[in-house]
C-alpha cells in the first residue's frame, strides 16, 4: 500500500513538472525570434537567390554546347540530302549535329555582371541582418512591456494587501464606535479601486504577453511566459560618449547604412553596364555535324573508264563518317543605331544612380537624428526616472505620515484614501519610467554596438 501511494505521489510531482509553463528570457526570445522568424527566413531565401545570380554570372563567360538531332520522313518528290538530286521515293534521314559558342568581348559586360552579382549578395546580407536588428530592439521593448506590467501588477496586489489589513482594522473600530462609518466607506471604496487596478494590470500582463508571443510567432499562449524577475537599471558608461561619437560609430557597422552603400554600389554597376552596350561584340562559334540517309549513293571507285558508274548506299554507320563536317568562325556586331536604347538605358542608370547616393546621404541623417534623439531620450528618462524615485520617497513619508494620523483619529477616511493614491501613482510612475529608461539606455547602447542584455 505504501509503495503504491509513493508511486502515485512521483507521478503527480512528474506530471506536476512536465505542466509547469516555460519562463522565457530576453536572451531566449531574441534568439527564438531571429532563428524562427518567417520575414527572416524569406529574407533568406532571397540571399540564397542572390548567390544563385552570381552563379548565373559566372556561366555567362563559358562556352555554351548544345546538341542538335533530328529524324524525318518524306514521301513523294524531295531532294536526296546526300547529292542533292530530286527524287520521288520515300526517304528516311537523320541529322546529327553539336554546336557550340562563346562570347569572347561584350564591353565588358559579363565581367561586370559577376562584380554585380557579388554586390547584390552582399546588399541582401546587409538586408538580412538590418532586419535582425530590428526584431531584436522590438523583441526587447516587448519584453520589458511584460515585465513592467507584472511588477505594477505586483505592487498593486501588495497595496492591496495593506488596505484590506486597513479595512479590517477601521471595521473593528467602527464597530466600537471609535471612528465614523463613513471612514470605513471610504476605505471600502479605496480598495475596490485597487481591486480594479489589479483587474486592469492582470490584464495588461495578458496582453502584452500575447504581444511578445505573438512577434515571436508562438502559438501556445497558455504555456508562454517570462522569467519572472525585478530589473534594475542596469550600470552604462554609455552617456561618457558624445552623440558624435555613437553616430560615428555607428556608421562603421549599422547594417542599414551598409545596406545604403550597397544600393550606391549596384547602381554604379548598372551604369558601367549599360555604357558597355555602346562597344562592340565579338563571339566565336564551332559546330558539327553529319547525317545519315536511307537513299544515300555513293558511286564505286575502281571500275575502270569503260565501267558505266554504280552507286550504292553506306551503312548507318559508314555514312556518319563519310558526310560529317566541322565548321567554326567568329562574328563582329558593331551597334550603330537601335532607337537610342542604349542611350536611354544609360540615362536611366545615371538618374538610379544619383536618387540611391541621395537615398544614401538621407540614411546617414536618419540615423545621426536617431541617434541624437536616443541621446537626448537617455538623458531626458534617467531624469525623469530619478525624479519619480524623489517623488516616490516624498510620497512614501507623507502616506506613513497619514497613516499615522489616521490611526489615532486624527485624519479622515477620505483625506487618507487620497494619501494613499498618491503613493499607488508614485509607485506605478517610478515602474514605468523605470522600464522606459532601460529600453532607451539600450537602444543608445544597441547604436554604440553593444548587444542588448540586461543582466
Amino acid at each position: 500500500m505504501k509503495s503504491k501511494i509513493l508511486l502515485g505521489v512521483l507521478f503527480c510531482a512528474i506530471f506536476s513538472m512536465s505542466a509547469q509553463v516555460k519562463k522565457w528570457t530576453l536572451e531566449e526570445c531574441v534568439l527564438y525570434a531571429v532563428e524562427n522568424n518567417l520575414t527572416i527566413e524569406q529574407f533568406e531565401l532571397d540571399l540564397e537567390n542572390a548567390k544563385i545570380d552570381k552563379s548565373d554570372a559566372i556561366g555567362s563567360l563559358l562556352p555554351d554546347l548544345n546538341s542538335n538531332n533530328s529524324f524525318s520522313s518524306n514521301t513523294g518528290f524531295s531532294i536526296n540530302p546526300t547529292n542533292n538530286l530530286p527524287t520521288n521515293q520515300t526517304q528516311n534521314s537523320v541529322n546529327l549535329g553539336v554546336t557550340s559558342s562563346v562570347t569572347l568581348f561584350d564591353g565588358l559586360r559579363n565581367i561586370k555582371q559577376i562584380q554585380r552579382a557579388e554586390i547584390n549578395a552582399i546588399a541582401n546580407q546587409y538586408r538580412l541582418e538590418d532586419l535582425k536588428d530590428d526584431i531584436r530592439l522590438s523583441v526587447a521593448q516587448a519584453y520589458l512591456s511584460v515585465i513592467s506590467n507584472k511588477e505594477a501588477l505586483k505592487v498593486a496586489k501588495a497595496q492591496y494587501a495593506v488596505t484590506k489589513q486597513d479595512l479590517e482594522r477601521t471595521k473593528e473600530l467602527v464597530e466600537s464606535g471609535v471612528v465614523p462609518r463613513g471612514d470605513l466607506l471610504e476605505i471600502e471604496a479605496t480598495a475596490a479601486t485597487q481591486e480594479q487596478q489589479i483587474v486592469s494590470n492582470e490584464a495588461l500582463v495578458t496582453i502584452s504577453r500575447l504581444n511578445l508571443a505573438q512577434l515571436l510567432q508562438i502559438t501556445d499562449y497558455d504555456n508562454f511566459d517570462v522569467v519572472d524577475q525585478d530589473f534594475s537599471v542596469p550600470p552604462s558608461n554609455i552617456l561618457n560618449n558624445s552623440p558624435k561619437s555613437i553616430f560615428a560609430k555607428a556608421m562603421e557597422f549599422r547594417n542599414d547604412i551598409k545596406l545604403s552603400q550597397a544600393n550606391v554600389d549596384l547602381a554604379e554597376k548598372d551604369l558601367e553596364i549599360a555604357r558597355g552596350a555602346y562597344l562592340p561584340t565579338i563571339g566565336a562559334f564551332f559546330n558539327y555535324g553529319t547525317r545519315y540517309s536511307d537513299v544515300a549513293l555513293i558511286p564505286v571507285a575502281g571500275l575502270g573508264p569503260d565501267v558505266p558508274p554504280q552507286f550504292f548506299t553506306p551503312s548507318f554507320k559508314d555514312q556518319l563518317w563519310i558526310f560529317d563536317g566541322i565548321s567554326y568562325g567568329a562574328q563582329l556586331n558593331i551597334p550603330i543605331f537601335n532607337g537610342w536604347n542604349t542611350r536611354n538605358n544609360v540615362k536611366r542608370s545615371k538618374i538610379t544612380l544619383e536618387r540611391n547616393k541621395l537615398q544614401f546621404e538621407l540614411d546617414k541623417l536618419d540615423l545621426e537624428a536617431t541617434v541624437q534623439q536616443a541621446y537626448v531620450d537617455v538623458t531626458t528618462f534617467g531624469k525623469t526616472y530619478e525624479a519619480a524615485e524623489k517623488t516616490l520617497e516624498a510620497r512614501e513619508i507623507a502616506y506613513q505620515y497619514a497613516k499615522d494620523r489616521f490611526d489615532v483619529g486624527l485624519l479622515n477616511a477620505f483625506d487618507f484614501g487620497q494619501s494613499q493614491a498618491r503613493l499607488d501613482d508614485a509607485r506605478a510612475n517610478v515602474i514605468r519610467s523605470k522600464y522606459d529608461y532601460i529600453f532607451r539606455l539600450k537602444i543608445l547602447e544597441f547604436y554604440f554596438g553593444l548587444p542588448i542584455q540586461l543582466n
